[in-house]
């Protein structure tokens, strides 16, 4: 295993940041080799080094940031960050030269002084390098992040890396043993798990409103399809390429986060093994051959073998749980992540919104469910809900999950997902993948945990430690 570690570094590090002069995409799977690779890595059995649930890394007072990739996602963390006290933006990185000047333009108003980096697809290994950094905020196309997060670990690093983590098991399983060798936090920023809904549904569960938890139901239901065919939206059209050279459930962990969390997976449950199941594509392959008929720049997308519109992938846990995670994003449907959580007491669905739960027959009324959300309102909410809808990111989510983050670590206590979350979520997708390719049949799922998801604590929502960061708004 440390002959693949060797070989998976030199990989990353010739893949760099020069996006598809190496083709990221060469080590995913499509062939039927490839795909028993997956079976594989699944299979991998590993001893615990470490146990990075529920670690405290030593606080840091100040934390010192360092962004990588500041395209749709990323100019919207260095603003979230740049509101939030402890935070010294030290370094921006991007591709673009344009990027990072409108980041460092934007932050140094506020007293900060960056370093930028661009214009070499190998710069951003000279900010990760640097040993005045805490924190590497990494927000690149998916084929990056475990590369930029396993070289910033291992230069010393906290991580905080955009969804999906990681796009096969090996590199699942690279973040997790990266982690627990360097003791350091390797957090996938789901921000859904951040969601007002969302929260106010786990606080319900920690309640016993629900009762015995028996299924759950997550989705990532969004149609983009004008997003994947813009010149502009996906810099280099990289997600379209992900459309066509891999199959499954791609983006599984916006709806599976909370889910997973209200079911306390990997802190008392565990996955155990999936089935997946893909329709065929009836969209985008059509979409490329009329773009391409009145465009020549489109040509080379037609005739691609796209993933299919909707994919639908069910899990079995070690207690006898059920989840369902749905993944579409080319059919003309309005947005959901379902977020149904059932019990033995009441049902809980948040799609198609308004957020409703039921304890009978019937909805609860908009007056009950209001006095149920005063009544169960989650502690973070109370202390920081108006501050987020205020600074804005989805809501206010993405807000609240960055203020949290940054007040974790500045108070020394273990962040609300870690490194073994990281993993799992992301590893649906080669997952689903690979059942796809065999006729749905099952697979099993790694435990990344190594055995610790018994005696792990679940997720502290409590905020009776912490909570001293405030916001600069």
């Amino acid at each position: 295993m440390e002959n693949n570690r060797r070989n998976f570094l030199k990989t990353a590090s010739a893949t760099g940041l020069g996006l598809f002069a190496a083709n990221p995409f060469a080590a995913y799977a499509n062939t039927p080799e490839e795909w028993a690779q997956v079976r594989e890595q699944a299979d991998r059995k590993r001893v615990q080094k470490f146990n990075m649930s529920g670690y405290a890394a030593p606080k840091l007072d100040v934390v010192r940031v360092g962004f990588i990739g500041l395209g749709n996602r990323g100019m919207g963390a260095v603003e979230r960050l740049n509101k939030i006290e402890g935070v010294e933006i030290k370094a921006l990185c991007d591709l673009r030269s344009e990027k990072t000047a409108a980041a460092k333009k934007l932050v140094e108003a506020s007293g900060h002084r960056p370093q930028t980096y661009d214009s070499s697809p190998e710069i951003w290994k000279k900010l990760a390098e640097r040993t005045d950094l805490d924190l590497v905020y990494i927000l690149t196309p998916w084929a990056f992040h475990t590369p930029m997060a396993v070289f910033s670990m291992e230069h010393g690093k906290h991580v905080c890396v955009e969804v999906p983590a990681a796009k096969t098991i090996e590199e699942a399983w690279q973040l997790v043993d990266t982690s627990e060798r360097t003791r350091k936090h390797c957090m996938m920023v789901e921000n859904c798990c951040y969601d007002f809904s969302e929260l106010l549904t786990l606080n319900l569960a920690r309640n016993g409103f629900f009762g015995e938890i028996i299924h759950g139901e997550a989705a990532y239901i969004h149609n983009l399809q004008t997003h994947v065919f813009s010149k502009t939206h996906f810099y280099q059209l990289w997600e379209l390429q992900e459309m066509f050279q891999r199959k499954g459930n791609l983006y599984p962990t916006h709806g599976l986060g909370p889910i997973c969390q209200v079911m306390d997976i990997n802190r008392g449950d565990k996955m155990e093994y999936l089935t997946s199941m893909s329709s065929s594509d009836f969209v985008l392959g059509n979409l490329a051959k009329e773009l391409a008929a009145k465009d020549d720049f489109y040509k080379p997308y037609v005739g691609k073998s796209y993933n299919g519109n909707m994919s639908t992938t069910t899990i079995k846990t070690q207690k006898g749980r059920t989840i369902m995670v749905q993944y579409d994003v080319s059919s003309p449907r309005p947005y959901s992540r379902i977020q149904l959580v059932s019990g033995t007491k009441a049902v809980g669905l948040k799609y198609p919104e308004p957020a409703r739960y039921s304890t009978g027959h019937e909805w609860m009324s908009a007056e009950e469910y209001k006095a149920l959300e005063e009544k169960y309102l989650p502690p973070i909410v109370k202390k920081m809900g108006e501050v987020a809808k205020n600074v804005g990111g989805h809501g206010g989510m993405d807000f609240l999950m960055d203020w949290r983050t940054i007040d974790c670590l500045r108070n020394g206590l273990p962040l609300d997902q870690d490194v073994y979350d990281a993993a799992l979520w992301s590893s649906i997708a080669p997952l689903s993948g690979w059942s796809v390719a065999n006729r749905s049949n099952s697979i099993d799922v790694p435990d990344f945990t190594g055995g610790s998801w018994k005696a792990n604590a679940p997720v502290d929502i409590s905020m009776t430690k912490g909570g001293t960061t405030k916001a600069k708004v």
